[in-house]
């Protein structure tokens, strides 16, 4: 599919990248969304915690909406898309992440961005609910899952009729090189702290899976995923983690028409995170590079941010084609 050309334009103030990702991630609010909890159990018995919010009018569509790392489904780069989506008669389902919701799960294990069994229970959830539209937007890590479930060696339900992935890291190995570089050292630092205090919680519930020396050893998101996340989920080591579950090497078989949002100014991201040969080569894979935007930070006027515009506009091609 050849490359997009992106008409994206940020306000003035709002073209650096660093810029627009603190702003969206630390004052944008979403006010008017009313949502509704519903707990589902996972095929492991495990459980997840999904926030709807309703179209006016009954909707046979959904969208189904998945954040960040060490997000959640209140976070505005959720809410904003489900209040838009919502308005254009398309109910939403936003996905808390195991241990996302407020309330630990019940493993050691929990999520992490090769983790797609748990998406493919929110699908399968959604069709059981009698929707025959489904549409699947993924944020950052929830894009790297979005992509890698659409791509892995398994049945993609026909219901799945379109899907957008926005400032994903695709190639996490480089990835996780660009986060531990100074110029994202406060963002870094953020993620690891929340990682690792959760961490502390597991301890407790766990205290033959890992020790407080270990904890304590974790001094970078890197050492994070080699002490907890690959150990925890049947992995080498974070290299082993890392190669495994980047989406990039499944985008040629992505078979569902897929936008893919990766800004040129996003600081997170490295160059094998703009996977031009891979589009060119895939006629359902859609990549639109705009030259600004940062990490999810495609600010626009109204509190509409560009990636849900383009999201919408997306799928309602889909749909009329």
């Amino acid at each position: 599919m050849p490359i997009l050309e992106s008409t994206y334009k940020p306000p003035f103030q709002f073209k650096n990248g660093f810029v627009a990702t603190v702003y969206s991630g630390l004052v944008r609010k979403i006010k008017g969304l009313e949502q509704q909890r519903e707990r589902i159990n996972t095929r492991d018995n495990d459980f997840l915690d999904l926030d709807w919010s309703y179209a006016e009018s009954k909707s046979d569509a959904v969208i189904i909406l998945l954040h960040g790392l060490e997000g959640h489904a209140q976070r505005p780069y959720v809410t904003g898309a489900a209040k838009l989506f919502n308005r254009n008669g398309v109910d939403a389902v936003c996905v808390n992440f195991r241990g996302c919701s407020g309330e630990d799960n019940r493993f050691y294990h929990s999520y992490h961005s090769g983790a797609t069994n748990d998406l493919d229970d929110v699908v399968q959830h959604c069709i059981q609910k009698g929707y025959s539209k489904i549409y699947i937007k993924g944020i950052s890590l929830g894009g790297n899952i979005t992509l890698k479930y659409l791509g892995e060696h398994r049945e993609i339900p026909s219901e799945i009729k379109a899907a957008i992935a926005i400032s994903v890291p695709v190639h996490l190995a480089s990835a996780s090189k660009e986060l531990h570089k100074f110029k994202n050292k406060a963002f870094a630092i953020r993620f690891k702290n929340h990682l690792v205090n959760k961490l502390k919680i597991k301890i407790n519930q766990f205290p033959d899976n890992i020790t407080v020396t270990e904890i304590n050893s974790i001094k970078t998101l890197r050492d994070f995923d080699e002490v907890y996340t690959s150990k925890a989920h049947g992995f080498k080591d974070a290299l082993d983690y890392y190669e495994q579950s980047s989406s990039l090497q499944f985008l040629k078989n992505i078979t569902v028409p897929t936008l893919l949002i990766n800004a040129l100014n996003d600081s997170f991201l490295s160059a094998e995170c703009f996977p031009v040969k891979e589009a060119k080569q895939n006629d359902n894979l859609h990549l639109e590079m705009p030259k600004f935007g940062g990490h999810v930070g495609f600010i626009q006027k109204n509190n509409i941010y560009y990636n849900e515009k383009r999201a919408l506009e997306f799928v309602k091609a889909t749909v009329q084609d």
